[in-house]
């Protein structure tokens, strides 16, 4: 039936076509090519659990803007006093108290620096000295170098004693759990810096007279450090562990009821095992922000102390008595001051913003 010229009806024969059964022809049996098979299956890029993590932290531009500031200021110091020409003890007489220097030196100075062993470049002192005569830019890498290490060291003591206690209460679970939490509320109650002060005046003199009365190179190597620094490694790492252990346990008392660790029950492995095999690895995003973001803490904690006398020993400097320093003649040389002050906000600030987007991107409920 031909449809009229200018008809409202439909024309049905394509859509009585559609309802007909389909007949296959032999092209339709053929083998499909495998050019043919890999345009029709297409499969997703497996991406672990890290590399996922680390593309939604590209994303995060104040993190990775936080994370080259970080890197820059560990090139500044651990690799920048390679290329300086004096040492954070050295002491220059007759250039004490010396302005920024950026000009080429005069001769009288040059051949006084060339009787002492010591060639220029291009200046003499970026920074200055101080009133002992010591170049005040390599000591502030120095100091950037001996305030990175103790935030690192005493965070790693953290991380370990953390993790220990935490996993063992988070999996022994009854009185072991109860024992080990009220333990941690009471060190938690205590002010941190009122334990500090105490201990690390309790300690020195017990430091002292061991560095004082053996030999060998450890001894020296505590010396070099001084009694106050061993001191506060040893407090930040019998304080701070109570945050770390009782996110730990919170992870653990979660993973605890998992089918692979009731799997590894089953076959016989022991609580340690458990804990360190599969407990453990898999509480590795947590630590990880954790100690990210305790590491601002322990150099906060190290400068605060250093600014009151107890921190490093002389003639050890950090970014924190570096600051005390220049606070003494803050009206005269206030770049003296201004200069610590300024690397240790942007040290404890990049942190800190690194360890948040860090957290972002290892927690699977914000994975997108």
């Amino acid at each position: 039936m031909k449809k009229k010229l200018l008809s409202m009806q439909p024309d049905i024969e394509p859509i009585l076509k559609m309802n007909e059964p389909y007949t296959p022809v032999p092209e339709d049996f053929e083998k499909a090519a495998e050019s043919e098979k890999e345009s029709f299956i297409t499969k997703a890029k497996s991406v672990s659990y890290w590399a996922d993590a680390w593309r939604r932290l590209r994303k995060n531009k104040v993190a990775m803007v936080a994370l080259v500031v970080i890197i820059m200021l560990f090139l500044f110091a651990f690799i920048g006093p390679l290329f300086t020409n004096y040492s954070y003890s050295i002491q220059m007489r007759g250039e004490e108290n010396w302005p920024p220097f950026w000009e080429k030196p005069s001769d009288s100075v040059l051949r006084k620096a060339e009787q002492d062993g010591i060639t220029f470049n291009k200046w003499l002192h970026p920074l200055g000295t101080d009133n002992l005569g010591r170049d005040n830019l390599t000591r502030l890498m120095y100091g950037t170098r001996i305030s990175l290490s103790i935030g690192i060291v005493a965070t790693l003591i953290v991380v370990i004693i953390g993790s220990i206690v935490g996993s063992i209460a988070g999996y022994a679970g009854g009185a072991v759990d109860v024992v080990i939490m009220r333990i941690t509320e009471i060190i938690y109650s205590v002010p941190d810096i009122l334990i500090v002060l105490l201990l690390s005046t309790a300690l020195k003199a017990t430091l002292t007279e061991y560095i004082n009365s053996s030999t060998g190179w450890w001894p020296q190597f505590l010396n070099t450090l001084g009694g106050n620094l061993v001191g506060i490694f040893i407090t930040f790492g019998l304080i701070y562990w109570v945050s770390m252990s009782r996110i730990i346990r919170g992870q653990v008392l979660m993973l605890k009821q998992q089918e692979y660790v009731t799997a590894a029950r089953a076959l016989g492995a022991s609580s340690g095992r458990i804990i360190k095999r599969h407990l453990l690895p898999n509480c590795i995003g947590q630590l990880v922000v954790t100690a990210c973001l305790q590491i601002p803490s322990a150099i906060f904690l190290e400068s605060f102390l250093s600014f009151l006398g107890m921190g490093v020993s002389a003639p050890l400097t950090s970014l924190g008595s570096m600051a005390s320093d220049g606070l003494s003649g803050l009206y005269t040389y206030p770049y003296r001051l201004v200069v610590p002050a300024v690397i240790l906000s942007v040290l404890i600030l990049s942190f800190n913003l690194f360890g948040d987007g860090l957290r972002d991107a290892l927690d699977p409920r914000l994975k997108k």
